[in-house]
């Protein structure tokens, strides 16, 4: 009997670790995509209630990314970041942590489970779902339902728990670029009527 249950154990503990390796080669192929050294673009959608709903595009080159949504533009070089609320023609600019870029960064949300997350997946006909769950009480992100695409391994769908509140991006026509690097910084002559806010 008790060979029985170690056998059992032992299954179930190989089917998970089989599990998580694959789990972990797909994010890996998704962040591969995300990180084409010419730069990606991509539209989204945000649903959140901790943050309200938009909708706009996002650009990305390695850690660089430029945002444009219904309520807020936002620019980072890899150090300064330009954050512009149209809504009193107003930018701020700032040098961000590493905790702060976790929550805007969005390679990060690809990212992130290189470190402190465990992962499970499920799939459909069309895509793979990771689960991710933290293993590590600093992280700001708690929990999180990454969804990619099975053909292209781009991101479809990303769920991400701060606390006790849920935000969901979907992502859709992600597709390489050649982006310049002027791309991911601010450009007053844009903007000659803002008023720039230096924060740091």
């Amino acid at each position: 009997m008790k060979k029985i249950v170690f056998a059992i154990t032992l299954t179930l503990m190989l089917v998970g670790t089989a599990s998580a390796q694959t789990a972990k080669k797909v994010l890996d192929k998704c962040a591969s995509t995300v990180s084409q050294s010419g730069g990606v673009t991509a539209s989204f959608t945000m649903n959140s209630a901790q943050y309200g709903n938009a909708s706009g595009t996002v650009s990305i080159k390695g850690k660089m990314f430029h945002i444009q949504s219904t309520t807020t533009t936002m620019w980072f070089d890899g150090k300064t970041l330009w954050t512009y609320m149209p809504s009193n023609d107003e930018v701020n600019i700032s040098t961000p942590t590493a905790q702060q870029l976790q929550a805007l960064n969005p390679y990060h949300f690809i990212s992130m489970y290189k470190q402190g997350y465990k992962y499970t997946m499920s799939t459909t006909a069309t895509a793979y779902t990771v689960h991710l769950t933290s293993t590590d009480a600093q992280h700001k992100i708690g929990e999180a339902f990454i969804t990619v695409d099975k053909s292209s391994y781009a991101p479809t769908e990303i769920r991400l728990l701060q606390g006790a509140q849920w935000t969901t991006f979907t992502i859709s026509g992600l597709k390489a670029e050649r982006l310049a690097d002027s791309t991911f910084r601010f450009n007053s002559s844009a903007y000659p009527d803002a008023e720039i806010i230096d924060l740091r």
